[in-house]
């Protein structure tokens, strides 16, 4: 019996990645009202198929759940693809520039101009947000699209693609499937530009398959977002914010604060208020289907891991539950404060990405500015606090890849926001205009007329013409 030959993943992408190239360059430049089709398309997918979507998500995470999805995921994305199709207009029209007297008489003009083909390498814990967020800009730019799910959402990435054939054209959006080693190749694909979503690991490998093809990347990474409470605002209220900011998604959210600098005098009653208010939001986490669980056995072990290694060290932990006893959640783990933590523990190194939450305290507010300034420049910084002087204090003196006062992770949400990190936390952004621009060339055009005054500048050099230009002109 002859044995039948499996076709090769890596082939197979590479002539989805040519097919989506032919497919571009029949259409290289598509006009206001093709863009606003393809966005409108986008937008029935998602009105469609809302119930299916939010099923297969939900059996990704063993739980997940159906409001966060709606309000996290599809709320977001639909209120970016209508701010998309009301201002698509003007983001492509091109922009007229004054050019020097030296160099008239000419006109010119700044065109944004479609790339080509985008990769979209796409997270598991935003699977939905974090695929079509990137594609609303790259559909508006006039670009088309190869999207990689991650292997942890396998029910999602298979609708994804069977909703995005049923829906667009062959060639304009495309999903592929797989392991990791399908995404080390969707990597090293010469894309017109690579947007990547997920860990800074991850980022560098992402950077390095890349740049055999200088394609250019945004990275949009994570690392450990602080929040610093001030003594202006009272910890109830402090509190109250926060808990529903770390408990979105069980703390599964690149913006999710990562760990608390807090007054010394008051660590004890924020830590009294936050477990309240969880008790108030969700009662018991365990039978609460609006609490969603650890994506899977892997990420729960490794953050139980941090618990018992900071406990060991002697650390103290407050969980937000019936019961000190993990397993009592099941699939979920529930939000746990820790104090007195020993310093260089995995927690205050790691990107925690779960429902833990490290307390620090301070006595002077630039301890507190001097430990953050110390470390990699996170993707978010939130700072809660009433006093005026705060915000020029924190705006000129730190650098975040987003600084929010008195609430967090809203940002994530807002559509005309620039939305990236800096440093470890990632490079570029997107949302709104500035996706918009991320995936176009701004191309400068530049036309002369019968008369060239850069005539006056070609050899033989005359030496008291360039001294009276650069009288005139270089002051």
């Amino acid at each position: 019996m002859t044995e039948m030959v499996r076709p090769d993943p890596s082939q197979i992408l590479l002539e989805t990645f040519s097919k989506a190239q032919r497919a571009f360059r029949a259409t290289p430049y598509a006009d206001c009202v093709e863009r606003r089709k393809r966005l409108a398309t986008l937008k029935q997918l998602l009105l469609d198929n809302r119930a299916q979507l939010c099923a297969a998500i939900d059996r990704d995470f063993n739980g997940r759940s159906m409001v966060e999805t709606q309000i996290a995921e599809f709320l977001p994305t639909l209120m970016a693809i209508n701010d998309a199709n009301r201002q698509l207009k003007g983001w492509m029209r091109a922009e007229r520039k004054w050019l020097h007297l030296l160099f008239q008489p000419a006109g010119a003009q700044v065109l944004p101009q479609p790339l080509g083909v985008i990769g979209i390498i796409v997270p598991w814990n935003y699977p939905l947000l974090l695929s079509f967020g990137p594609l609303i800009g790259a559909l508006a730019a006039g670009n088309h699209a190869l999207i990689k799910p991650s292997e942890l959402t396998p029910a999602f990435g298979s609708l994804l693609v069977s909703l995005i054939e049923q829906y667009f054209d062959v060639g304009l959006v495309t999903v592929v499937n797989g392991d990791i080693e399908l995404a080390q190749a969707f990597a090293a694909l010469p894309f017109q530009h690579l947007f990547f979503t997920g860990s800074i690991g991850v980022g560098r490998a992402v950077l390095r398959a890349a740049s055999d093809n200088l394609t250019p990347v945004t990275l949009e990474l994570g690392g450990k977002s602080p929040v610093v409470i001030d003594r202006s605002m009272p910890v109830r209220e402090a509190a109250e914010r926060l808990v529903f900011a770390k408990c979105l998604n069980a703390g599964q959210t690149c913006v999710a604060p990562d760990y608390i600098l807090c007054p010394d005098e008051r660590v004890s009653d924020f830590v009294q208020h936050f477990l309240s208010e969880v008790k108030r939001q969700y009662g018991d986490i365990a039978q609460n289907d609006h609490y969603t669980a650890i994506i899977d056995a892997r990420q729960r072990d490794r953050l139980t891991e941090y618990v018992d290694e900071a406990r060991a060290a002697g650390a103290s932990v407050f969980v937000a539950g019936p019961t000190d006893d993990l397993a009592y959640y099941g699939h979920k783990l529930p939000p746990i404060l820790l104090t007195n933590l020993p310093a260089g523990c995995r927690l205050l190194v790691d990107e925690i990405f779960g429902p833990l939450l490290p307390i620090l305290s301070y006595h002077r507010l630039d301890e507190a500015l001097n430990y953050i300034n110390d470390r990699p420049r996170p993707l978010a910084l939130y700072v809660f606090g009433y006093e005026q002087e705060l915000r020029p204090l924190f705006s000129l003196k730190t650098h975040s890849g987003a600084l929010i006062f008195n609430d967090a992770v809203l940002q994530v949400g807002m559509a005309n926001i620039p939305f990236g990190g800096v440093g470890a936390s990632g490079m570029g952004h997107y949302h709104g205009r500035f996706g918009f621009e991320t995936f176009s060339k701004l191309k400068p055009i530049i036309a002369k007329q019968r008369v060239s005054s850069l005539k006056l500048l070609y050899p033989p050099y005359k030496a008291w013409l360039v001294n009276l230009i650069l009288r005139v002109f270089g002051r």
